[in-house]
């Protein structure tokens, strides 16, 4: 048995990314390793140039979703004109200017965001090496009172609830999530779970290809692993077996 840490991201808005090409920014219905770790690391206090930190804690990481509402899509056509002398803020803390000639302003920049809307998603996660800081009830404190502001994927994603949901005790993530509290307001009866592949899951479950893990040092998402995704009820019919 282990001591899961349950999580509830609930939010009007939320954007669990997916992998993104040129200026479109797709979203798929559950968080991966990299948004886990970086929430984590926010409610921890940790900046990004902890990028050793970022990496150990991703790698400690074993988790399972449970999408109790799997909300509505939408996107986000963003648009805006800047010119030669617009300045913005980086992530390290300092204004940084724009080059390039007259003409590379005369059109303006595009993107394409998408987003859930009103999801209701549960992860129940375990660490690996639980001894090692930050433990789970270090992880708890932080989520609980963090050293700053949380949010889903994009900083407009603010959670509309907290998003620690105490412990539970089983003996993996999967069965964790499985008996974690539903949340106030959830749709599904028969809920879709979401767990990296393993032995013993239903066939019918589908096999997703995902990249959801970051090279916190370059900076970039790299590799592919394969999630299974399926409803609860498959997996109950699976454990029972034949009759």
């Amino acid at each position: 048995m282990a001591r899961h840490i349950i999580l509830t991201l609930e939010a009007p808005l939320s954007a669990f990314g997916a992998e993104m090409v040129d200026a479109r920014g797709p979203v798929r219905d559950w968080p991966g390793a990299s948004l886990l770790t970086g929430l984590l690391a926010n409610a921890l206090g940790l900046t990004r140039g902890q990028r050793d930190a970022h990496s150990r804690l991703q790698e400690r990481l074993d988790f399972a979703i449970r999408i109790d509402r799997e909300g509505t899509r939408l996107r986000d056509f963003q648009t805006v004109q800047l010119g030669q002398s617009d300045q913005g803020w980086t992530t390290r803390g300092a204004p940084e200017g724009r080059a390039g000639g007259a003409g590379t302003y005369e059109s303006p920049h595009i993107r394409e965001r998408d987003y859930l809307a009103d999801a209701v998603v549960t992860v129940a996660l375990a660490l690996r090496r639980p001894a090692e800081p930050p433990t789970p009830d270090e992880l708890a404190a932080a989520l609980a009172e963090p050293a700053r502001p949380l949010f889903l994927g994009r900083k407009p994603c603010l959670p509309s609830r907290p998003i620690f949901g105490g412990f539970v005790e089983a003996d993996d993530a999967l069965a964790a999530v499985l008996i974690a509290e539903r949340p106030d307001g959830w749709d599904s009866l028969d809920p879709y779970l979401v767990t990296p592949e393993r032995p013993g899951l239903p066939a019918a479950w589908e096999r997703v290809f995902v990249t959801d893990e970051r090279n916190w040092i370059s900076g970039v998402h790299a590799g592919e692993r394969i999630f299974r995704r399926g409803l609860a009820s498959r997996l109950s019919a699976a454990e029972s077996g034949p009759s």
